[in-house]
């Protein structure tokens, strides 16, 4: 065989069947990845704490976000796109699984039993460790992966990754993530080398970008502060929008950096929030800022542009009516790579526009930020919600005490009542049945609602 391909017929016949396929693709205007020709590497932008609305492109007032308006403008923009649940943990594990967290187990931050205990955390992480990971599934493919940012699991491989920042060790920076927190916020330069090692060995690559921004600590360098500052904001005010600025910059010199190494082509940017955000003008708040943000049922806590950019693929638009979840993700990646069958996912290929236009309700769960218990994931469960085109109703359980969502089940008519404020429930009693059968689909526990009813 050793002399067969030493042979230069040999050689021509290989360059001839390379040159023929992707001419084959290019003819056919079929995904080069899914006509089997070279894979595109892929590129997730995470944004942490933010407020749906809270970028220029989305309308704000007052936050700069050049770079983003400059992604929106290249991408589809799904601007009615929702995470499943509004707290950071869950929300990535559900991001990177594709899975609800009733389906993945990790519905909470921490532990209920005892939240520093090592060993408890550590059962969480084995529980994560049961479900689909996109990085170990891409891993089969030849790509090489990496993890920089916010990382709850411990280490990096626990997701699949081969290369990562984080090593699960809680001395060197938090449970959040340790040393991979420092992307963004103080360095670029181990996302650069693994993009450049990456396309030195040939690889396709899949990145995950999440560094903790705009979340607190909001330290935003000066130059931000000091134009929000000069506009009047109260101070936690300007911090926020400066940080979400800040973001912006990060994002940008990522983007910058895959036009430089000329890897744009073929690359597919996502782009999402793992939670919202409500900057509240004290520190009455917290960790979790205002009501109705992060932690809430409401959308200003569920709610997120979501961005897809891959040029020659993908026609840059404005969707304003689609409904979009970050659940589609893992099922969009895997149908853009043409690999099929890796698992059953509840998420649709956002690429698919019969798909899309099919979609007539997208769901949710709210938690406990503490974990009860693993095995059970009812008896943390506060809320449960399904948003249409129309309505959004949120359906409370036992445990709720109306902080981060209704006391009662809510109806709002979310078209002309985006901040859902009036409860139409009453008025509008078949819609409450016919929603409520609806997530008793998506999901039927023996947990009983505030009303007594059998959910």
């Amino acid at each position: 065989m050793s002399s067969l391909r030493s042979a230069p017929w040999f050689d021509r016949v290989i360059r001839a069947f390379v040159l023929a396929s992707v001419w084959l693709c290019a003819a056919l205007r079929v995904p080069l990845a899914r006509a089997t020709c070279e894979r595109p590497n892929i590129v997730w932008l995470i944004a942490d704490d933010q407020r749906w609305d809270d970028y220029s492109f989305m309308g704000h007032p007052w936050i700069r976000t050049p770079n983003l308006d400059r992604l929106a403008a290249q991408s589809l923009v799904f601007e009615r796109g929702y995470v499943p649940t509004s707290l950071c943990r869950p929300s990535l594990a559900s991001l990177i699984t594709g899975l609800y967290p009733h389906q993945h187990g990790i519905t909470g931050n921490d532990p209920a039993e005892n939240r520093r205990d090592p060993a408890a955390r550590q059962r969480l992480v084995d529980r994560f460790l049961k479900n689909p990971r996109l990085p170990a599934i891409l891993q089969e493919y030849g790509y090489l992966s990496f993890q920089s940012g916010k990382w709850w699991e411990g280490h990096y491989s626990n997701g699949g990754f081969t290369h990562g920042m984080t090593h699960g060790d809680v001395t060197r920076g938090g449970r959040h993530g340790d040393v991979g927190l420092r992307i963004g916020r103080r360095t670029m330069q181990p996302v650069f080398d693994f993009i450049d090692m990456a396309v030195a060995g040939g690889k396709p690559f899949f990145l995950w970008f999440a560094p903790m921004m705009p979340h607190l600590p909001h330290n935003p360098p000066d130059r931000f502060l000091a134009r929000y500052r000069a506009q009047g904001h109260p101070l936690p005010l300007a911090r926020y929008y400066a940080m979400c600025e800040w973001w912006d910059e990060t994002c940008g010199e990522l983007l910058d950096y895959l036009d430089k190494k000329g890897l744009t082509e073929n690359t597919i940017v996502f782009y999402v929030c793992d939670n919202g955000w409500v900057q509240r003008l004290d520190s009455a708040g917290g960790p979790f800022g205002g009501p109705r943000g992060k932690r809430s049922a409401y959308d200003g806590g569920v709610r997120t542009p979501i961005m897809i950019r891959w040029p020659g693929h993908v026609k840059p638009r404005r969707d304003k009516d689609s409904l979009a979840s970050s659940l589609d993700f893992v099922p969009t990646v895997l149908a853009a790579l043409g690999i099929s069958g890796a698992h059953d996912y509840p998420g649709i290929d956002l690429l698919d526009p019969d798909a899309v236009a099919s979609r007539d309700a997208v769901f949710g769960e709210i938690y406990l930020h503490d974990i009860v218990d693993l095995d059970d994931p009812t008896q943390s469960l506060l809320y449960r919600w399904v948003v249409t085109s129309e309505w959004k109703y949120i359906e409370p359980t036992s445990l709720a005490k109306g902080e981060f969502g209704p006391a009662s089940p809510m109806l709002a008519r979310i078209r002309i009542d985006p901040d859902e404020t009036i409860n139409v429930a009453r008025l509008f009693p078949e819609v409450v049945r016919r929603l409520h059968a609806r997530l008793r689909a998506v999901w039927h526990t023996e947990q009983r609602d505030r009303s007594g009813r059998d959910r």
